[in-house]
């Protein structure tokens, strides 16, 4: 047992090297040498944990993911029991608009897969349509339980405007990034939108 723990601390410990090499310098200036440096341990031991450089920035990705929805849950916990699909919803997207450190660089990474997948085989397409569809499906979700408790219109397409939301979450998103518009009215923006679900 404390053999597996050691394990994925290290395991743990590098990605998150990666993801700190990658938001200071880019993704694509990210090597295993980098990482290794980074995170104070050899390169061999890198590649003993990920024999490549497209194998780390792929376990990379789905360790951004697996810390954003940690980050989610945290915030659903702090919720009024039981939580509203409003609320739930908000506490969504004041987790995916990048107004800290955190994520700010999960924003960041992302919006550089998506750009480095044009041109890189080693990345795969897949994984970029696989982790927004499950935010879709996840939004889908919440829209249909607040159907079913009144929150919303009965007449809801609740497919549409999971996407609509989800469009709308990486929009404002790229907004606040890079300074167009600023995180409070991304915010509002969303809840207008949600207000509108109620009508």
């Amino acid at each position: 047992m404390p053999r597996t723990a050691n394990h994925e601390e290290r395991r743990a410990s590098i990605l998150a090297a990666f993801v700190r090499v990658a938001a200071r310098e880019g993704l694509a200036s990210v090597s295993l040498r980098a990482v290794a440096a980074e995170a104070g341990i050899s390169l061999r031991l890198v590649q003993y944990y990920f024999e490549t450089k497209a194998g780390l920035m792929q376990s990379g990705f789905m360790s951004l993911e697996r810390e954003s929805n940690r980050r989610w849950a945290n915030r659903i916990a702090e919720l009024p029991r039981p939580p509203t699909a409003r609320l739930t919803l908000r506490a969504l997207f004041e987790e995916a608009l990048p107004t800290d450190e955190a994520s700010r660089e999960f924003h960041l990474l992302w919006v550089s897969y998506v750009i480095l997948a044009q041109t890189d085989p080693g990345i795969s397409g897949g994984t970029l349509i696989d982790g927004p569809n499950r935010i879709r499906q996840r939004i889908a979700a919440i829209l249909a339980q607040g159907k079913d408790d009144g929150e919303f219109c009965p007449e809801l397409n609740v497919e549409a405007e999971a996407a609509i939301l989800l469009g709308l979450l990486h929009g404002f998103g790229t907004a606040v990034l890079v300074g167009q518009m600023t995180a409070d009215a991304a915010q509002a923006n969303l809840t207008h939108q949600i207000d509108r679900l109620s009508r």
